[in-house]
Formats: structure tokens, C-alpha cells, sequence
């Protein structure tokens, strides 16, 4: 560990590129370079793609490419029969060879510089959040934090903070739920070295270049209602 150990967590790196593997999830992330080519998505993608703004499509694009290899390498098809399309709440739903599979949980997320997909069989929610916007985060943590996790970033410096709101936006995403409102305060942080959250929920950071990574596994009992997904300021998240 370096030296500042004693007051981060020290997360892990994590490579771009390879798929990775933790807690029975499929995890990879990619580095957001070079100029936008759209790439090879099936025509329901390409009208969810059309519909977005102009700055939007390379980072849904790219997001749901990686979702698609998840796909394609967990269920043993080509990933151009595998669809990744937004359900009414708009998170993502995977559908193959134009039939609905329920049993797989995908997550997405983007920033400027990377973007991150997850796939599981237990609902799975993944965020990512450049460091940089750890003082934005500070700005906006009364509404998202309690005093107790206030208190836990505050000990761990600056990395903590980015960790904590991506720990939450992955927990809202998995729950199908939003970050704006009550549903961040209902997911409870009780550790960053290593992550610990209240609930039935598994978690995970790691460091993915200049941002932190965080993956949030739940478990949803039968009937356990949905609710909108959304996703928002400070970081930008996807």
C-alpha cells in the first residue's frame, strides 16, 4: 500500500479491458477515447439511440456495447443477437433474439473518460464517479448522507467521498429506484475499507483510473415492486 493508507481505503485498481469477476457478478470497464463510431446495435437499439441528444449517444452506445459482451459470454450467444434496451423506468433490460431474459441484471454506467457495465444474476447496480467531483459531492452529501457516513468519508480523505455517492448510486440502481429524493438515506454505509452496506446488499469499489468504480449487488425478495431509475448530478452517471 502507498503511504497515505491510513487515510483512504486503498481500493484496489481495476484493469480496463478484461472481464472481471466478483461475488458471482461479470464486471468490465473501458476507457471513453478516440473519435464516436456507431457501432453495429440492432434497429430497436438504433431508435433508442436517434432519440437521445447528439452528446449522449457515444456514451449509451458504448455502454450497452459492453453490456452486450457481458451477454454474449454469459449465455453463450453472438452478442449481435443480444439487445440491450431501456425498460419504461429506463433502466436496462436484456432481451435476446427478441425474447425477454428476466433471470440476467444488467448495469451501465459512463463518466467522461470511462464507462463500466455489470451483469448478474441477483440485481446488480455499478457507478462510476471521477474523483474530481468529490468536492461537488461534498456540496450536495447533507442530502445523501447521514452524520454517521458523513463522518466515515471525513476519515478516509478524498477518494472516500467519490466512493460514497458511487456506493449509493449503485445501490439505487440495482433497487431499480432514484438517487434523487428519500431512496439514497434508505441505503445505509457502514464501512469503505472495504465497502459495507446495510440490507441485503454486497459491495465493492475499485479504483478505474482517474474514478472510482463501485458494484452493488441485492437481493430482491418475489414481488419486490419497481421503482423509477434515475441517475444525476454531481457525478455523471449512466
Amino acid at each position: 500500500m502507498s503511504g497515505d493508507s491510513a487515510v483512504r481505503p486503498g481500493f484496489p485498481p481495476l484493469a480496463p479491458g478484461p472481464v472481471h469477476r466478483w461475488g458471482g457478478a461479470a464486471l468490465v470497464v473501458a476507457r471513453r477515447s478516440g473519435p464516436y463510431r456507431p457501432p453495429p446495435l440492432s434497429e430497436a437499439e438504433r431508435r433508442v439511440l436517434q432519440a437521445l441528444p447528439a452528446w449522449r449517444r457515444a456514451e449509451w452506445a458504448q455502454g450497452r456495447l459492453l453490456a452486450k459482451r457481458l451477454v454474449g459470454e454469459a449465455l453463450a450467444v453472438p452478442p449481435g443477437e443480444v439487445e440491450v434496451l431501456p425498460r419504461d423506468d429506463g433502466s436496462p433490460r436484456v432481451v435476446v433474439g427478441g425474447v425477454p431474459v428476466p433471470a440476467v441484471h444488467v448495469s451501465i454506467s459512463h463518466t467522461a473518460r470511462h464507462v463500466a457495465a455489470a451483469l448478474a444474476p441477483d440485481p446488480v447496480g455499478v457507478d462510476l464517479c471521477e474523483t474530481a467531483s468529490a468536492a461537488a459531492v461534498r456540496r450536495v452529501a447533507d442530502h445523501v448522507l447521514s452524520p454517521g457516513e458523513l463522518a466515515l468519508v471525513a476519515a478516509h480523505g478524498p477518494e472516500a467521498a467519490a466512493a460514497a455517492w458511487a456506493l449509493k448510486e449503485a445501490a439505487v440502481k440495482a433497487d431499480r429506484s432514484s438517487v434523487f429524493g428519500a431512496a439514497p438515506r434508505r441505503v445505509v454505509l457502514l464501512g469503505l475499507g472495504p465497502p459495507v452496506l446495510g440490507g441485503r446488499r454486497r459491495a465493492m469499489v475499485w479504483r478505474a483510473g482517474d474514478a472510482v468504480l463501485a458494484l452493488v449487488l441485492a437481493h430482491r425478495p418475489a414481488g419486490h415492486p419497481s421503482r423509477q431509475h434515475c441517475v444525476g448530478a454531481p457525478c455523471p452517471g449512466g
